[in-house]
């Protein structure tokens, strides 16, 4: 599948808010926190703060990644698009002209840690999820383009 990768605009945010909103319904251990268009509302805050870059194909927008300075805090994809090089080419746009990069995956997203761990991402630490929204465990992983984590 071939994909344009491009800056967010404001009218993409209902199209990925809606990705971001599927992904908590189709995971049984993710608890819905917010309402469909409150995720909306939220990644439109995101494209506002120019953190958002989408992956666009014939049909439309079907993938995004929110990166926040070095910090990932989104890569989703809409779910029949998974598997598909999609997310690889987001996660490499992320990573060209950087030296770092970081995030936190939840451990119950088995698949997400899995894709992160094959790009050479290493686990630094784990937390009980005491310190984000969902109240769950959590990994921090970081990549750094050395393939060195210092301690």
């Amino acid at each position: 599948m071939t994909v344009l990768l491009r800056p967010a605009r404001p009218t993409d945010a209902g199209t990925i808010g809606t990705i971001l909103h599927s992904f908590t319904l189709e995971n049984d251990w993710m608890p819905e926190l917010h309402s469909c268009a409150e995720t909306i509302a939220f990644c439109g805050r995101m494209i506002d703060q120019e953190w958002v870059t989408v992956a666009e194909a014939e049909a439309g927008v079907v993938g995004f990644l929110a990166l926040n300075g070095r910090e990932i805090h989104s890569l989703y994809l809409d779910a029949p698009v998974r598997g598909r090089g999609i997310g690889q080419q987001l996660l490499n746009h992320a990573k060209s002209g950087r030296s770092e990069l970081s995030l936190s995956a939840f451990q119950d997203n088995a698949r997400a840690c899995r894709f992160y761990e094959r790009n050479d991402f290493a686990e630094v630490a784990r937390s009980d999820g005491a310190d984000n929204d969902e109240n769950l465990p959590d990994i921090r992983f970081v990549w750094r383009s050395e393939g060195v984590i210092h301690g």
